[in-house]
């Protein structure tokens, strides 16, 4: 049997550096396809006093970076990257930056059904490419079915309060234990992995864990 390893991801679906992370990840490892790794996502929001409803983006943004050149300057290498990494981000469709709690929920939900990675993509491709407002209950519900879930009983979850305290609980504990950015990836438990690495960092580190995998199976 092929051991396992865990990469734990810490992330939020509105963070551009943590959907370019995933995009050169995803790269290395459809390159390497007996690839240990056993991925879990967990939450962090980057904004966790964000209104429930989201605000303005513009105003966000501005608000963030100290008006509107600050923002442009502080989103220049996100867009280097994302063209590097060929993503086609539409930030002139993204018009509010939501509360993320619950497409956190979702998250959380998908990895019950095993279905965390393509959520995640989903979530992502809503934000950055289609403009959507991922923070919208309609628009989530459209994504977990587009995976596969049962879009009815996510709504019904996203009406409710559940796993809301837990997400809250979670993201906490990740900032007492030093987690200040995303993303971060933890590699068994004990290596973690800051920012958006490229292709060729993930591959060499996937090569060394492998490396060492193989006495332990040959036994």
């Amino acid at each position: 049997m092929t051991q396992t390893v865990k990469l734990d991801i810490l992330s939020d679906p509105i963070c551009p550096w943590c959907y370019i992370g995933k995009t050169n990840l995803d790269k290395a490892l459809a390159s390497v396809p007996d690839h240990p790794f056993v991925i879990e996502w967990h939450p962090f929001q980057l904004n966790p006093d964000m209104p429930e409803g989201g605000m303005d983006r513009r105003e966000y943004l501005e608000r963030k970076f100290g008006g509107k050149e600050g923002a442009v300057r502080a989103y220049a290498p996100v867009v280097e990257h994302a063209e590097k990494a060929g993503l086609n981000i539409d930030f002139e469709a993204m018009k509010r930056t939501p509360n993320t709690l619950d497409a956190h929920r979702l998250i959380h939900w998908a990895g019950i059904e095993g279905k965390q990675s393509q959520v995640v993509d989903a979530l992502f491709t809503a934000y950055f490419v289609q403009g959507r407002d991922i923070g919208d209950h309609e628009v989530l519900a459209d994504i977990a079915d587009s995976v596969g879930m049962d879009a009815a009983v996510v709504l019904k979850l996203l009406k409710s309060d559940a796993d809301r305290d837990d997400i809250r609980q979670r993201d906490t504990h990740s900032r007492e234990m030093g987690v200040n950015s995303v993303p971060t990836f933890i590699v068994a438990n004990q290596h973690a992995v800051p920012g958006a690495q490229p292709p060729e960092l993930w591959a060499q580190v996937i090569g060394e864990i492998m490396s060492q995998l193989e006495p332990s199976s040959a036994e």
